[in-house]
């Protein structure tokens, strides 16, 4: 009885074999898998000399974009996201901190060295400070917001655990679609009320000279805004309007003109973020723990007067000559 079982599975056996060569063409038995993978890595590399290289298929149905098989671009792409954008934003956002941390060590806050003057200078009118915080924290949010996409998986996943780090992932893509636009608008706003006063002029180059009163001892002259802070201010500007650009097409896809096109707005909106929050933590230093009495122009927007005199003197100037003329009263008493 064994006996007879195995001639049957064996008669079986070749019986099957018999029919699947019958099946399967002339031809295809005589593939080479190993020729065959060689051929198609040779076709990639030379797409790869070609940005707008694609390799195509046939579909039936009528978008067409679904026929793209394979697009070496996207490699690239993907390489620079998970590669080259990780280790831009560790050495600007880190890089930034430590750089600060060692400063605040070295130089300590910045004191105003005549002491107060018991008298305060109007510095931010409320309009100002308000179109201020709002654009400050719409930045904080989308710039938190957005390192969760590059940071997230890395930091936040293994503390919270999946299902937190999803809530939290959906809750921050809706806050940085919402909070873009405000954004988008405190910007502009910021250039139409201070480009008057961040015209560059010779002056900001004595002002770099003389270390800006931060590094070495004195304060240069200066304006309502000194250079270091015409370069915040155009840093905001046009890094903000790059972000805004970049961001409309992130936002709406389609109207970016292909994949390769949105994947170049993709790298734009990636390293003008980390560039301009690297920027801003240097901004919130100065302004909070970095020097004394600096928080008071876009806290309460009163300045002491002698703050004013040794960071803004020509500024200090011309206000006490509106308020001797009677044009402008700037000047009040220190509660």
């Amino acid at each position: 009885m064994r006996f007879g079982a195995h001639i049957r599975l064996l008669v079986t056996g070749l019986l099957l074999t018999f029919a699947v060569a019958l099946a399967v063409p002339a031809g295809a038995q005589q593939v080479n898998p190993t020729a065959d993978a060689v051929r198609e890595r040779q076709f990639l590399d030379a797409l790869k000399g070609n940005p707008q290289a694609e390799l195509q298929g046939r579909i039936s149905i009528p978008d067409q974009k679904a026929a793209t098989l394979e697009r070496p671009a996207g490699r690239d792409w993907r390489a620079f996201h998970q590669g080259t954008m990780l280790r831009t934003a560790v050495i600007a956002v880190l890089g930034t901190l430590l750089v600060l941390a060692a400063f605040f060590l070295i130089r300590g806050r910045i004191r105003t060295e005549a002491g107060p003057a018991g008298q305060t200078i109007t510095r931010f009118n409320a309009f100002e400070r308000f179109i201020h915080w709002l654009t400050a924290g719409c930045f904080i949010i989308l710039a938190l917001s957005g390192l969760n996409v590059t940071f997230g998986k890395l930091v936040l996943l293994p503390l919270i655990g999946p299902q937190a780090f999803t809530n939290l992932s959906i809750a921050a893509k809706w806050a940085h679609n919402f909070l873009a636009w405000p954004f988008m608008l405190g910007i502009a706003l910021m250039f139409v009320i201070w480009i008057k006063d961040n015209i560059p002029n010779a002056m900001d180059i004595r002002w770099f000279a003389a270390g800006g009163g931060i590094i070495g001892k004195g304060h240069p002259e200066a304006r309502r805004f000194n250079a270091g802070q015409k370069v915040v201010f155009w840093s905001v500007v046009l890094g903000g309007a790059a972000l805004s650009v970049s961001g409309f097409y992130l936002l709406f896809p389609f109207s970016a003109g292909g994949v390769l096109n949105l994947q170049f707005w993709n790298v734009v909106h990636g390293i003008v973020s980390v560039l301009m929050i690297a920027l801003m933590l240097g901004h919130i230093y100065i302004g909070s723990i970095g020097m004394e009495g600096a928080f008071d122009a876009m806290g309460s927007g009163e300045v002491d007067l002698n703050w004013a005199k040794a960071h803004h003197s020509l500024w200090v100037e011309e206000e006490m000559q509106k308020a001797r003329a009677g044009a402008d009263n700037r000047l009040q008493p220190a509660e």
